[in-house]
C-alpha cells in the first residue's frame, strides 16, 4: 500500500490548525448567537459571488436532483453520508466530555452499518436514537473559544474563524478521508464531497428561498441565522432549532 499522506503529515496539519485556534481564545462572541463582523465589506463581496454561483449552478443542480431522485432515495443518501461522519461525531463528543452522546453516536454507527445497509436506513433513529451533529467547531465552543470574526468563505458560505479552524481539524482527522487518500482512492473522497454538497443544498432549497424572499437584507439575515443555528447546536438543541442554514460540507 502506498501512503501519499503519512500520519506525520496529518498530525502536522492538525497541529497547525490547533495553533491557529489557540490564537483565537481571546476572540469571544456573544452567547445569543450574534457574531462580530469587522470585515463586512469583504464578506459581502464574497457573499455576492457565492450567490451568483448558487443561482447559476447549485440551485439548478439541487432542483434537478430533487426532481429526478425520489424522496426515499434522497433520505437514504443523507443517512449514508451522516453515517460516514460517525467517527468524527464520536470523537468530538468524547473531546466535549459528552459520554452519553458518544455512546449514542457509537450505537447509531454500529446499528445502522450492520442493520441499515451500511447506513442507508436509519434503524437507530427509528428506535429513538436520533442523529446529533457534532464537529470540532462546536468542541472549541464547549472549551470556551469564542467565534472570532464572522467569515464568508468562497463557495463554502457562512462561517466564523472558530468554525473554519474546526472544519480544517475535522478534515485532517476524518478517518474516511485518510483511508481513501492512503489507498489511492481520492476520487471517492471528492465524489463524497460533491454528493454531500448537492444533498445539503437540496435539503435547504425551501429554507434559503424563503429567507431570500422575505429578508430586507439577505446577507444580514443569513449571518444572523447562521449564528443562531451554531449557538443552538452548541447548546445541544439539535439542528432543527432555528433555520437549518448549512455549515461547510
Amino acid at each position: 500500500m502506498t501512503f501519499k499522506l503519512t500520519h506525520i503529515e496529518n498530525l502536522r496539519g492538525l497541529a497547525l490548525a490547533l495553533v491557529a485556534v489557540v490564537s483565537l481564545t481571546a476572540c469571544s462572541s456573544a452567547t445569543d448567537g450574534e457574531i462580530a463582523d469587522p470585515i463586512e465589506g469583504v464578506n459581502r463581496g464574497i457573499f455576492k459571488f457565492n450567490d451568483v454561483v448558487d443561482t447559476a449552478v447549485l440551485t439548478p443542480v439541487a432542483k434537478g436532483y430533487r426532481a429526478a431522485v425520489p424522496q426515499p432515495a434522497r433520505t437514504g443518501v443523507r443517512n449514508f453520508l451522516q453515517n460516514l461522519k460517525s467517527p468524527l461525531t464520536i470523537g468530538n463528543n468524547l473531546l466535549q466530555g459528552d459520554l452519553p452522546g458518544a455512546g449514542d453516536a457509537t450505537t447509531r454507527m454500529v446499528t445502522n452499518s450492520l442493520l441499515g445497509f451500511a447506513g442507508l436506513v436509519d434503524v437507530a433513529g427509528h428506535e429513538g436514537i436520533r442523529y446529533q451533529e457534532e464537529d470540532f467547531g462546536q468542541t472549541l465552543g464547549k472549551w470556551g473559544v469564542g467565534h472570532g470574526p464572522y467569515l464568508v468563505l468562497p463557495l463554502f458560505g457562512p462561517s466564523s474563524v472558530r468554525d473554519t479552524a474546526g472544519m480544517i481539524v475535522d478534515g485532517y482527522a476524518d478517518p474516511v478521508r485518510i483511508w481513501l487518500t492512503n489507498t489511492d482512492n481520492e476520487g471517492w473522497y471528492y465524489a463524497r464531497a460533491g454528493v454531500a454538497a448537492i444533498d445539503k443544498r437540496e435539503e435547504l432549497l425551501d429554507v434559503i428561498a424563503d429567507l431570500k424572499k422575505n429578508s430586507i437584507d439577505y446577507y444580514a439575515a443569513m449571518r444572523s441565522t447562521y449564528g443562531q443555528r451554531r449557538q443552538a447546536l452548541l447548546n445541544d438543541e439539535g439542528a432543527g432549532a432555528g433555520a437549518n442554514i448549512p455549515d461547510m460540507p
